[in-house]
């Protein structure tokens, strides 16, 4: 009886449904073409979160083989690179040929007044005679894109950089800040600020005039400015020696040592990002004096109010644990810990300064004031959870790199300018240590020894600020 009355409210559910597509077949088809096209993109989204998953997984994995064998000839982040060229290449070769379907749409008006920007979004109005009523659809600008016909798996492979910048690069900052060894850091704070300052901006000068005059020479097209040119020298000056603190910190190596290479890494990252900054707000006109202290003013500028708001928030941070009872409730001062150190970085980039040093210095702050001030649970959360979301954050970025190398559409390989950018590096490095040490060693002490110049040129390695 049950089934009767189940199967009779099925065939009349079924056959009211069948009424209703009869009478409005256009729009229930386009409406459900829509809905499979959201299903089929969220799918597709999921699956390439899926994939930097599987990759994060392989990576742990394979680290903690490594540990249990106790191999060190090949670092974590080297692991997570190889895995993503080998994923990237599966994707570019063996994957999915499916094609995103495109529509060419040619402005014959200015945007705003403006001929030479693209509008921020497009209203498509869309309408065909077999639709009862005309559509409007809304599509948000994304930036240059790679091909028509790409596709659709390899396109979406390639996040967007400002899920980088305002997510995973914010927590390797602050933990770089929040983990730092703050009584050799002070100790060595004249040498590490004289080596990710001036020692950066040296760098950055050599690499940026060797590619400029290499590039001018043999005339490579496109040619770089000189503008340019600095910029990218800024950027590539960024180093990350992870692989190098690693073995430093198995190998208990010399507390001045590894203070001075991690003290460098740490601020240079921040040097590099605001330089080339400065660097592309001094234009690409004529060399003037005025502008070029301007450049200077205004990279000063950037530096000092990042570093205020940074130290500002961590202090208040140290405030507000110390004179309430969040202690007592370890979740909400864990919590309120995250998100004012978090809100540090998205202060500075609203006010449009530099989030890195804001966070860095936040996270140094936090570590020498507000730590103090924490109950132990939230000690432990706190420190686990930064040095959690530093490890997969790295590891991620570094997964990417090896992805993008086949994924992403724009690249233009130049040998030229590959080889004199290594030779630019190494110069640049050979001119900024020694030099620099030389220097410090006149009123230092304990010196800088000849062994210790070694190591420090040959830490520069670049990382994830330079990609």
């Amino acid at each position: 009886m049950a089934s009767g009355c189940l199967g009779g409210l099925f065939a009349f559910t079924s056959a009211a449904l069948a009424q209703y597509a009869a009478a409005k077949p256009n729009n229930v088809g386009s409406d459900i073409e829509l809905d499979e096209k959201y299903q089929n993109t969220h799918r597709i989204d999921s699956l390439n979160i899926l994939l930097y998953t599987f990759l994060l997984i392989l990576t742990v994995i394979t680290i903690w083989v490594f540990k249990y064998r106790r191999a060190r000839y090949i670092h974590e982040t080297g692991l997570a690179v190889i895995y993503g060229l080998i994923v990237g290449c599966l994707l570019r070769y063996c994957g999915d040929n499916t094609q995103l379907s495109h529509l060419t749409v040619t402005a014959n008006a200015a945007v705003n007044g403006s001929d030479d920007l693209p509008p921020d979004t497009l209203w498509l109005k869309y309408s065909r005679e077999n639709l009862s009523k005309n559509k409007t659809y809304l599509y948000g600008y994304k930036g240059e894109i790679p091909e028509t016909g790409a596709n659709e798996i390899v396109q979406k492979a390639t996040f967007d950089p400002e899920i980088f910048f305002n997510i995973l690069l914010p927590p390797i900052i602050f933990n770089a800040g929040y983990a730092l060894k703050r009584r050799n850091f002070f100790k060595n704070l004249g040498a590490i600020f004289t080596f990710a300052f001036i020692g950066t901006v040296i760098s950055s000068f050599i690499v940026g005039s060797l590619v400029y005059g290499f590039m001018t020479l043999i005339q490579a097209t496109p040619q770089l400015s000189f503008i340019d040119a600095l910029v990218f020298g800024s950027l590539i000056s960024a180093t990350d020696p992870v692989t190098i603190l690693a073995i430093f910190h198995d190998l208990h190596v010399d507390v001045n040592l590894y203070a001075l290479i991690f003290g460098e890494s740490v601020l240079n990252d921040a040097v590099a990002i605001v330089l080339s900054s400065a660097v592309e707000n001094y234009g690409s006109g004529d060399f003037e004096t005025w502008a070029f202290f301007s450049a200077i003013l205004n990279f000063l500028w950037i530096f000092s109010m990042s570093f205020l708001i940074g130290s500002v928030m961590g202090c208040l941070t140290a405030i507000l644990t110390k004179f309430t009872r969040l202690r007592d409730f370890p979740l909400l001062e864990t919590g309120l810990f995250v998100l004012m150190s978090y809100s540090t970085f998205l202060m500075a980039e609203a006010a449009d300064l530099t989030g890195i040093v804001a966070v860095l210095f936040c996270g140094i702050c936090q570590a020498h004031y507000t730590y103090n001030n924490l109950s132990n649970e939230s000690r432990v959360a706190t420190k686990s959870l930064f040095e959690l979301l530093n490890f997969l954050s790295e590891n991620f970025i570094f997964s990417y790199i090896g992805v993008s190398m086949f994924t992403f559409e724009h690249h233009v390989w130049s040998w030229g300018l590959i080889f004199i950018a290594i030779v630019g590096i190494i110069v640049g490095r050979l001119l900024n240590i020694y030099p620099l040490s030389l220097i410090l060693n006149i009123g230092r002490s304990p010196k800088i020894p000849a062994n210790f110049m070694h190591m420090l040129f040959f830490s520069g390695l670049r990382g994830i600020i330079m990609f």
